[in-house]
């Protein structure tokens, strides 16, 4: 392991000291570590003695490291995902948000870095990922994008009932009145999925998880796949012009009348650096734990 890139908000003082911290830990096994180069001025401005970092431009961070470590929250780790899934490049989670579910280290735990270059090393965990199409009224594909936790389809912020029909392999499954649909990876299962009460799955399970978001039946419920499924979800709204399918949380797309999503396992997967090796439901209960 060669040039780590450090990924984190270098304009958030904790983040950008938390990362020279562990910047100098992989500096003193050797390892080149570089940044992007649209950090370059906040780096300027911090006036401490710092890590040299290797400043590159963000596609080229990713293109060219051995590893990647994550300083923040979940939703850090899930942009990092889909930027660095075509490589498989292995990610190092460090949570500095509230929850920190993928994450493996919380930064009282960054001598654990040290493992890395160790005879105790580390192991890789393979987390499955969902390619999410949008297809539109006339067959005509409107995008295509990968999804390390969910894709969800909603009314946007007004929180009003929408019509969505559910497909697998081009048979119906049923039709939903609710506020809207999630269609979550095991990763995402104890994300907005389980939010909408929806099951908590173990990550080793080879399914996809489809919730229901405030169903308005009594007959609506949670539904387990299998992620050899391909799911198609058809907005057949009649009052509403448009819907907004949304991935990872973090990007959204317009569906008309008549569009459809479908959803189907990705040939991409994450490698989630394991070190501590402390199982899922170890983690599990002590996240929840602490956020009660």
């Amino acid at each position: 392991m060669k040039r780590v890139a450090i990924i984190t908000n270098f304009n958030i003082t904790e983040k950008a000291y938390a990362a020279i911290t562990v910047a100098e830990r992989l500096i003193s096994h050797g390892c080149e570590v570089v940044a992007a180069v649209y950090n370059r001025e906040r780096f300027l401005k911090m006036a401490q003695g710092r890590a040299e970092f290797l400043l590159l431009p963000i596609d080229e961070v990713y293109a060219t490291a051995d590893m990647i470590v994550v300083l923040g929250g979940d939703g850090s780790i899930l942009e990092a995902a889909r930027r660095s899934a075509s490589r498989g490049t292995p990610i190092l989670g460090i949570n500095l948000g509230r929850l920190g579910f993928m994450a493996e280290l919380e930064m009282r735990d960054v001598a654990e870095i040290d493992k890395l270059f160790s005879e105790e090393g580390y192991t890789l965990e393979k987390r499955s990922m969902l390619t999410v199409e949008l297809i539109g009224s006339k067959g005509n594909l409107r995008s295509c994008c990968y999804a390390l936790n969910d894709a969800s389809i909603s009314n946007g912020s007004i929180a009003r009932i929408v019509d969505l029909e559910l497909s697998e392999g081009g048979i119906p499954v049923t039709s939903y009145r609710a506020d809207g649909l999630i269609v979550a990876t095991p990763t995402g299962s104890t994300a907005y999925s389980m939010s909408a009460g929806g099951s908590i799955v173990d990550p080793r399970v080879s399914c996809f998880c489809v919730t229901p978001i405030c169903p308005h039946s009594l007959a609506a419920r949670p539904m387990i796949f299998p992620d050899s499924a391909v799911l198609e979800i058809k907005n057949i709204c009649q009052r509403e012009k448009m819907l907004y399918l949304t991935v990872d949380g973090r990007t959204n797309y317009e569906m008309y009348k008549g569009d459809v999503v479908r959803i189907s396992k990705s040939p991409l997967q994450t490698n989630l650096v394991r070190i501590k090796n402390c199982g899922f439901y170890n983690k599990l209960r002590r996240k929840m734990t602490e956020n009660e």
